[in-house]
């Protein structure tokens, strides 16, 4: 998050008022911002320079305050203090206007085509009859500078130029030149260089060094000229001399230089706004035309307003309040987005102004809504459904692979998922238009042109960077390549692929195939046609003809393994032949309902079955439905019965562990009807047992019984019809004296471990105390230290331990209750008696 320094004093003289640190801090907070430092400029030198530097600087306290990285509204002192004051309700939001110049025509800035190459885009206003304090000018130039290293990405999409118009006269030309027909004094200098010469000269100067690769390798340079060949600037590095503003200033005009013109618009928006209050017009800012080589001419700054609608509903739902369509509007035009209610039943229509660039979605207008509510006001409320948090299946399994892939005796690589359009077209023998790949539309290097689309090229350059190393060479990788798919939203997809490959004297196909046969063993499908996998022949141009063979997984091509061509091995800087595996892995997760390997993993059925077979073979059979609502947690047909499985359930999602199981589907039976919404739990997990369907009938066993029996078991012997039970008592006043026994001894235990006493941690720690120097008395040292007493703290022995030159520092031991006694409060009572103690360190902290 940007940081933003602002003079204390200022800050409350603009807000009208004097708040204490912490007043401000709770400010902030409830803006959405955070206080993050007080500090003055000395304090700051003298931490980071050292004592001696700091002797002539300011001791005034400057307030560093963490803004949202994109409210770029917020990066001045202007901008803070007016959304402050419009969330106080102190102020309305400005109106900005653009006006047409006094004069009648508006300053002209001409595009020239040869900008193209360079930098195409360009905007520009004016700031017409602007009134400069000292604090009011420095404030300008840090925008500028905040902006640059945000959204202007340290000047690579936008370069900020201000120049006294009055110094100045248009129409201004923006044009390239090759950099050694560029001549003009830079900001700050006393003579005239080239651009050649500017950019050698601000190679070693510390802030301007950052910004020269932008442009230094291109052939021509941007520079913008006035009506006489007076140079402006050279964006993005330096401002000519002759147009720079100064206190005295009266009209300033602005320029932007971009490869974005959507930032361009969004920084002349920020810098215009944020300071068009100090001109003789508040808040009016003069218009500027700009002309492009096609012809066509735009007035700028635009400062768009735009309207958006959405209802108090919406809101009131994503943020957890409950408030009318009125107040929502209210909350929203205090972040200054003037809102009001259409009457349209909940609909609020919203305005955005030109200084909140930062909202382009409805969850934005939202998020807003919940900073003017305060985030402390909405009432905590328990959420509506539990879940519980599993690994995603696809990686859980790719985890597993990797795991026994590595006990094969394969190392694992990882490649980069970009690569040249070379690496998987050309020297795998394709056309590019065949491999279906994602391109890059601005590729920064020929490396980096495509996303991969198969994971063979990876691996082959890792071996071709360690061809030095022992053969043989087994490698692997589990990664996923990309893929074009128009049945996708975003036009492509991610599959999850396994490649191994076997590099060595002979080509090693026989190892290849072992690793595909273990690695079908593990996902537990066998070989065989149909049901199983098998491979048949193929052709490939990856591949030698013939040594080419297709893998097949219930009727369906998942990949391909063989002995690569040697055109492919030669491509890519080997010298031996190569065996490659390469497969999808992602069709495995819908096999079979579970796998030894992928146990814990959720899998989804490709055929369903009513009743799929277990791993012993058996068959399962449905669930009967329990004929009993008699449950351990009491009748389940009855209020009290429900409430009680309710509470139980209030901190977990089931019955047994964290996944369903048979225990969760029998109490699911065992409830006649659907529980009442009041009781939110059981309701909860009720709907959840229910989405399961038939699938049920797969969930592992229960470890317990829940559900009971609807009457006492049938006596043993029906046939004669006795009620005899065999194994119960024949005296009902013994079982219940067994009963009064048992209750006594219950009450027996409860005693003794109540009096039994708590385990206290204790902890063992050795503390490190460092003297000034070698003159420190060690023994009044130690004195001081063993001095300090407190309640669960047992000092221990000591010793004296060489640092160098002649000092010593000591090293005691001491035994502490943990509930007691902290390492916080024992050093900061050490380092109490700064006589003697220069420091303490904790050198060891033990459990006892």
């Amino acid at each position: 998050m940007p940081t933003v320094g602002v003079n204390r004093d200022l800050l409350f003289k603009a807000l009208g008022r004097t708040y204490t640190d912490e007043e401000f801090d709770e400010l902030c907070f409830e803006f959405g911002l955070e206080l993050d430092e007080i500090t003055s400029e000395k304090e700051i030198i003298s931490r980071e320079q050292g004592g001696t530097k700091a002797a002539g600087a300011s001791d005034v306290i400057l307030y560093k305050i963490d803004v949202p990285a994109n409210r770029y509204d917020l990066l001045c002192l202007e901008g803070l203090v007016r959304g402050l004051q419009v969330f106080k309700n102190k102020l309305e939001a400005p109106r900005y206007r653009r006006v047409r110049p006094a004069s009648g025509e508006p300053q002209k800035l001409v595009i020239t085509k040869e900008t193209a190459a360079v930098r195409p885009h360009a905007v520009a206003a004016v700031l017409r009859n602007i009134t400069f304090t000292q604090e009011r000018y420095d404030s300008f130039i840090e925008l500028q500078e905040k902006l640059h290293q945000n959204i202007c990405r340290k000047r690579s999409l936008v370069a900020i130029g201000t120049h006294d118009l009055d110094t100045i006269s248009g129409p201004f030309t923006y044009t390239a030149k090759p950099p050694g027909d560029i001549c003009f004094k830079p900001l700050n200098q006393t003579k005239e260089y080239t651009a050649t010469q500017l950019m050698s000269l601000y190679k070693s100067d510390s802030h301007l060094k950052h910004y020269l690769h932008i442009i230094e390798d291109k052939p021509a340079y941007p520079v913008i000229y006035d009506s006489n060949g007076v140079v402006l600037s050279m964006p993005p590095i330096i401002n000519g001399d002759h147009s720079k503003i100064t206190l005295q200033t009266k009209n300033v005009f602005i320029e932007c230089t971009a490869t974005d013109m959507t930032k361009a618009k969004i920084v002349l928006d920020m810098m215009v706004t944020m300071f068009c209050e100090y001109c003789s017009q508040p808040f009016t800012v003069e218009e500027a035309e700009v002309v492009y080589p096609d012809g066509k001419t735009f007035l700028y700054p635009e400062l768009p307003y735009r309207k958006e609608k959405l209802s108090s509903d919406f809101i009131n739902r994503k943020v957890g309040i409950n408030e009318s369509t009125e107040k929502i509007a209210q909350l929203l035009t205090r972040m200054c987005l003037l809102s009001q209610a259409t009457g349209v039943g909940d609909e609020i229509e919203v305005e955005i102004p030109p200084t909140r660039s930062d909202v382009i979605h409805a969850c934005d207008i939202m998020e807003d809504a919940a900073i003017a509510y305060g985030f402390n006001n909405i009432t905590r409320t328990t959420p509506r459904t539990y879940t519980v948090a599993n690994q995603f299946p696809l990686n859980k399994l790719t985890e597993l692979l990797r795991q026994d892939l590595a006990a094969a005796g394969f190392t694992e690589a990882l490649n980069f998922a970009l690569c040249s359009q070379e690496d998987i077209a050309d020297k795998l023998g394709k056309k590019i238009t065949e491999t279906r790949a994602a391109h890059i539309s601005n590729p920064k290097t020929a490396e980096f042109q495509v996303a991969r689309t198969t994971l063979l090229p990876g691996l082959l350059k890792t071996i071709a960077a360690n061809r030095k190393m022992p053969l043989p060479l087994k490698l692997f990788e589990v990664s996923d390549v990309v893929l074009k798919d128009e049945t996708k939203d975003v036009g492509a997809r991610n599959s999850r692929r396994f490649c191994a490959v076997y590099y060595n004297k002979s080509p090693g196909f026989e190892v290849i195939h072992g690793l595909l046969d273990r690695t079908m063993q593990l996902l537990e499908v066998k070989p065989a046609r149909g049901e199983g996998y098998h491979i048949q022949a193929a052709d490939d141009s990856i591949f030698f003809p013939g040594r080419c063979a297709e893998i097949l997984v219930r009727g369906k091509s998942v990949g391909r393994l063989g002995v690569l061509h040697p055109d492919v091995v030669t491509r890519f800087e080997l010298t031996m032949p190569c065996s490659a595996l390469e497969m999808d892995i992602e069709p495995f997760l819908g096999l079979t309902a579970e796998a030894l390997l992928t146990h814990d993993v959720p899998m989804q059925e490709v055929i369903k079955h009513k009743f799929p077979p277990t791993r012993d073979g058996s068959v399962q059979t449905p669930l009967p439905r329990p004929t009993s609502t008699k449950t351990l947690f009491g009748d389940v047909s009855t209020q009290a019965g429900l409430k009680a499985l309710n509470d139980f359930l209030a901190d977990k999602s089931y019955l047994e562990g964290f996944v369903a199981s048979r225990a969760d589907v029998a109490v699911f039976d065992a409830i006649p009807t659907p529980p009442p919404p009041t009781l939110c739990h059981l309701r909860r997990w009720y709907s959840h047992i229910k989405s399961f369907g038939a699938e049920r009938g797969n969930l592992p066993s229960s470890k317990s019984q829940f559900v009971l029996p609807a009457a006492p078991l049938a006596s043993a012997n029906d046939d004669d019809g006795d009620d005899v039970d065999l194994f119960g008592s024949d005296d009902e006043a013994e079982s219940a004296e067994a009963a009064k026994i048992k209750e006594q001894r219950l009450a027996e235990y409860t005693a003794k471990k109540a009096n039994k006493p708590a385990l206290v941690a204790k902890s063992s720690i050795l503390l490190d105390v460092k003297p000034w120097d070698d003159e420190t008395d060690m023994a009044k040292l130690e004195e001081c230290v063993r001095s300090v007493g407190m309640d669960g703290l047992l000092w221990g022995k000591s010793k004296l331990v060489a640092v160098g030159y002649g000092i010593k520092k000591l090293q005691i031991g001491c035994v502490v209750e943990d509930d007691k006694v902290g390492t916080d409060l024992l050093e900061e009572a050490i380092t109490g008696f700064e006589e003697y103690v220069q420091s303490v360190d904790v050198a060891a902290f033990n459990k006892i």
